[in-house]
């Protein structure tokens, strides 16, 4: 476990499931108390809440759509009604859209740029003027930015503008004590990663790393308590979590 973290505030985007759910649970047995942000399950995000409150956390459930300035505007203000302020921001919302370059629907890869960007760029935005010193944002990109896998273009260039905004941001916020990186996970066993795949490609890929398995939530997770917490001195960095794949 981490460093405690008594009275530091975490945001969690898309935080009612898959990687979300684990790093919401971590980071609140870490002792932080944190809003759990979710777009379109809100019963999900509540059962999040009752699993950190029955053991012994504090959280919230706040909805929004992260592409929208106004929303997300209002999640850092119920964050900061509830709790007195936001110290982390873990951005892991997001969609994965899959299909060859030459086949791909346009409404699809809009759909997909304004979770994956704009909605990183939005979150970005506030945490860069909101976060308090001491601070940290970690962004979610993917391994496969550097797998060169087919199908997986369109996702792949939104998750390599969440990597240039997350090193570029990290130069500019020079001088505030606030640490922004992200993390690159590989093959996860979550629903996001799961869907559409059958299972021998789900095999195939569950051997792709060294380790021989699928990630779990929880190994990323690890990873985010780490730079939320103790993590000082990484920052402007993208952390690749993938068991040894590429």
């Amino acid at each position: 476990m981490s460093a405690p973290a008594a009275g530091r505030v975490a945001i969690v985007t898309g935080g009612s499931g898959g990687i979300g759910r684990a790093v919401v649970e971590r980071l609140a047995a870490d002792g932080f108390s944190v809003a759990v942000h979710f777009s379109g399950n809100p019963g999900r995000a509540e059962e999040a809440v009752r699993t950190v409150i029955e053991r012994g956390g504090r959280a919230i459930a706040v909805g929004g759509d992260v592409g929208d300035e106004t929303a997300m505007g209002a999640l850092f203000d119920e964050t900061e009604n509830a709790f007195g302020g936001v110290d982390v921001v873990v951005n892991t919302a997001g969609i994965m859209v899959l299909a060859p370059v030459a086949e791909f629907d346009l409404e699809a890869l809009d759909r997909m740029h304004r979770i994956n960007i704009r909605g990183s760029f939005v979150i970005a935005q506030l945490a860069a003027r909101r976060l308090r010193s001491s601070g940290a944002l970690v962004n979610f990109s993917t391994s496969v930015t550097r797998l060169q896998m087919p199908t997986y273009a369109p996702y792949v260039a939104s998750k390599a503008a969440v990597e240039g905004l997350t090193l570029i941001l990290a130069r500019e916020l020079r001088g505030r004590d606030i640490t922004v990186n992200a993390v690159a996970p590989g093959p996860t066993a979550t629903p996001l990663f799961l869907d559409g795949k059958d299972e021998d490609e789900v095999q195939r890929l569950s051997q792709a790393a060294p380790l021989e398995r699928l990630g779990r939530p929880e190994d990323v997770a690890e990873v985010v308590a780490f730079l939320a917490g103790p993590a000082r001195w990484v920052n402007g960095q993208v952390v690749f979590v993938n068991g040894g794949i590429g």
